[in-house]
């Protein structure tokens, strides 16, 4: 993360589940998915349409460079924990899911994520395995979804953003820029 003074420190998200965790026993579990394999969507769609809404509380760990420098191990490991002693999780806020979607296919199905969309104040840390999604998942969104993905209104930016560069080709979903002279770029 950067502040607006420009310094930057390394955050490590964590999502903690504020119904408690319950699981389903193996053998349940191995019986549903031959049986009833959408049954977890079911209780989730249920549980929202009820009322009785799934929330996560958010936090954060920090880390300075010197201190990533300087630690033990590899912060940037995926097989380790940074110890919460030396690096205290903050709340940061409260996710709620509140509203079931009102066509699955168009709302879900078609949704794509990936962490080279990153907003002002954050960037990618040195973590590998980062590093190759920022790049794999743009290029699986691509082969899933098609060429204008991003023109899926699931997938476009709530504020309109022009790109020229952005139209035309297999999938254009959009008024295509109408019949914006191209002439001009």
């Amino acid at each position: 993360m950067i502040n607006e003074r420009n310094e930057a420190v390394y955050v490590k998200f964590h999502m903690k589940t504020n119904q408690g965790i319950k699981n389903i026993p193996a053998d349940v579990a191995e019986r549903l998915s031959a049986s009833d394999p959408d049954y977890s969507l079911r209780d989730l769609f249920n549980a929202i349409a009820s009322g009785n809404f799934p929330s996560w509380t958010m936090y954060i760990q920090v880390m300075t460079y010197d201190q990533a420098r300087n630690w033990t191990f590899n912060p940037f490991d995926l097989t380790k924990i940074w110890p919460h002693k030396d690096f205290p999780l903050i709340e940061v806020g409260k996710m709620t899911l509140d509203k079931n979607p009102d066509n699955y296919f168009a709302q879900v199905e078609q949704l794509s994520f990936a962490p080279s969309n990153l907003i002002p104040g954050l960037e990618a840390s040195p973590d590998k395995m980062l590093q190759g999604r920022l790049f794999a998942y743009q290029d699986t969104a691509r082969h899933r979804l098609g060429a204008n993905f991003v023109q899926i209104p699931v997938n476009s930016p709530r504020c309109p953003v022009m790109h020229p560069t952005m139209r035309d080709g297999f999938m254009t979903v959009t008024d295509n820029l109408k019949g914006m002279d191209q002439s001009i770029f």
